[in-house]
């Protein structure tokens, strides 16, 4: 430790206090640019566009179809003239556009002349696969899933609600589910069919042969607790098979409010071993 002389200002440095600045400054340096990444991302997440922009013709908050023509769905004849309020995505308004009510606030207001409104079709037998060519001739017939165009090809159509009706890969049905109410994929809602209840002699391999009454119970109870919320019966299911996969689904799916298991199981009793068809 050097001495102080008179008239001498000794500024001694502490080694350790040198040393420290520069680690505090990096310290320093290193939180602002954390800071600043931080809030780069969250206005990066802030302004991404959504998933389904590119499907999304209109967008504004407030509509008003203008003088479009109306078919509700109920048999009533079409309503011609009409004009239609939504918004937030909900129809708020309908009225005849010859009233001339004034517009809501900041809508964006579409000139719809000659366009018909339909309610969204609800499809009660859809799916989501189609077959594939069968090389060479005559050889194994299997079926592709097509996740991606089935589901913006039904919303084209109008279809809004699909029910799937029998599933080959019921897994990829369910994801893509999911995917869709999440928002992330285009695609009608989805009530997912599990895998086709088949018993012996089905055509199609990617299809699970039922080994018996309890296979079927089994299969059952295992897709319900996966997410499906039906089931179809197929071509070479026996009356056993079909009654222990209907106990199943009811106490499963949700018992129905106006059969009994019991009446339904006796009801499916009297199935002809021929047709496979349901007697009345």
């Amino acid at each position: 430790m050097q001495q102080l002389r008179d008239g001498e200002l000794n500024l001694e440095l502490n080694p350790l206090s040198f040393r420290a600045a520069p680690t505090m400054l990096i310290a320093r340096r290193t939180t602002i640019l954390c800071i600043s990444l931080s809030l780069s991302l969250t206005s990066a997440a802030q302004q991404k566009p959504s998933p389904l922009s590119p499907y999304v013709k209109e967008d504004a908050p407030v509509l008003v179809l203008e003088h479009v023509r109306i078919i509700d769905g109920t048999g009533s004849a079409p309503q011609e003239d009409m004009r239609i309020d939504i918004a937030g995505g909900k129809i708020t308004a309908v009225q005849a556009a010859s009233a001339h009510r004034p517009y809501p606030p900041n809508a964006k207001v579409l000139e719809m002349t000659g366009k018909t409104v339909i309610p969204g079709l609800v499809g009660m037998h859809e799916h989501l696969f189609y077959p594939t060519p069968q090389q060479p001739q005559g050889g194994v017939a299997l079926y592709g899933e097509a996740p991606d165009s089935a589901p913006r090809l039904y919303l084209a159509g109008g279809v809004t609600t699909a029910r799937t009706a029998g599933s080959l890969e019921p897994y990829t049905d369910l994801e893509l589910k999911r995917e869709i109410d999440a928002g992330l994929l285009p695609g009608p809602k989805l009530d997912v069919t599990g895998p086709y209840l088949e018993g012996k002699g089905s055509f199609a391999v990617q299809m699970h042969t039922l080994a018996d009454a309890d296979d079927a119970a089994r299969t059952v109870d295992y897709w319900a607790a996966e997410g499906v919320t039906s089931f179809k019966a197929y071509n070479y299911l026996t009356a056993d098979e079909l009654k222990a996969a209907i106990d199943l689904a009811l106490c499963q799916l949700g018992q129905n409010q106006t059969v009994t298991t019991r009446e339904c199981i006796a009801f499916v009793a009297d199935v002809d071993p021929v047709n496979k068809t349901l007697i009345p």
